[in-house]
């Protein structure tokens, strides 16, 4: 494959996208419908990664300055002039008009609407203004990226309704953590963009007592499934065992010195959300709770 076209595929950040559509796809499992929901899971998915994939290029626009000063992602094609600014707004527009167009026409405007405004949350409120406003970006800015379970849903069912909801409660109260854990291990990357994450305006300790505590938090909300008899005993089972390791992580990372434990703690946070909801999809389809 040409060089040119790895720039673009990196633009598009396709392990997030990735992570997203796997959410997405379990949101579309779970709803309630007649049959196998065979269109929103072919064009549905195809719709929103394509919207997705665009707010990841404006993402990359609008931290090109940032992206020079940290060694993570100083190598990234905007940052090096591999692709130019305009070339990658060119993308990100081409990309949002066929995943709106797929969307409004195979699927529902209301899905649409979810999918745009989450676009505009994660590549406009967060990118442009909150990151660089407050130490609570990612809490604030959290909800645009917690959406793809709730957009799944809603592609299946044209409705916003509580289980969806649950769905993106349960990636919006993980991302603290998540994120937190690489702001430590990052935290000489964050200093040098200037840019306001919580281990360095408030300091380590109470960074690792936030992640300490959001993961309990974490640990409660995803058991709403089974409280709420939205899922069954494998669920419950699974999801307890990983947030058992989660926790372990966070304890581990509390007590630790310095950035110790850090990038294992996010690393592991990355299967962790990958591993309830595949235990969710699993339990719907062996279970069939009522």
């Amino acid at each position: 494959m040409k060089s040119w076209a790895n720039d673009y595929i990196e633009l598009c950040k396709p392990r997030v996208v990735m992570l997203m559509i796997v959410t997405s796809i379990v949101g579309m499992c779970l709803a309630p419908a007649a049959s196998f929901p065979m269109v929103p899971l072919i064009l549905g998915n195809l719709g929103i990664a394509l919207v997705a994939s665009a707010a990841a290029v404006l993402n990359h626009v609008a931290d090109q300055h940032i992206d020079k000063l940290m060694k993570r992602t100083e190598h990234r094609p905007i940052a090096q002039g591999r692709i130019t600014v305009r070339k990658s707004i060119y993308f990100a527009t081409l990309l949002t008009i066929l995943g709106m167009s797929i969307l409004i026409i195979f699927i529902n405007p209301l899905t649409a609407i979810l999918t745009f405004l989450s676009l505009i949350g994660y590549a406009g409120c967060y990118t442009l203004y909150l990151k660089q406003a407050t130490p609570q970006n990612i809490v604030i800015g959290g909800l645009a990226g917690a959406i793809p379970p709730l957009l799944g849903w809603t592609a299946v069912t044209n409705t916003i309704s509580a289980e969806g909801l649950l769905l993106v409660l349960i990636i919006y109260v993980w991302t603290p953590p998540h994120f937190w854990a690489l702001a430590i291990a990052k935290l000489e990357d964050y200093a040098k963009a200037k840019i306001p994450m919580l281990p360095n305006t408030h300091g380590v300790a109470y960074t690792k007592l936030n992640i300490l505590l959001y993961t309990i938090l974490l640990v409660c909300v995803s058991s709403l499934p089974y409280i709420t008899y939205m899922s069954g005993m494998i669920y419950f089972i699974g999801t307890s065992c990983a947030n058992g390791v989660f926790l372990y992580h966070a304890i581990r990372l509390y007590f630790s010195k310095g950035s110790t434990h850090a990038m294992r703690t996010f690393h592991y946070s990355i299967h962790y959300l990958g591993i309830v909801f595949l235990l969710l999809l699993i339990d719907h389809y062996v279970m069939k709770p009522t």
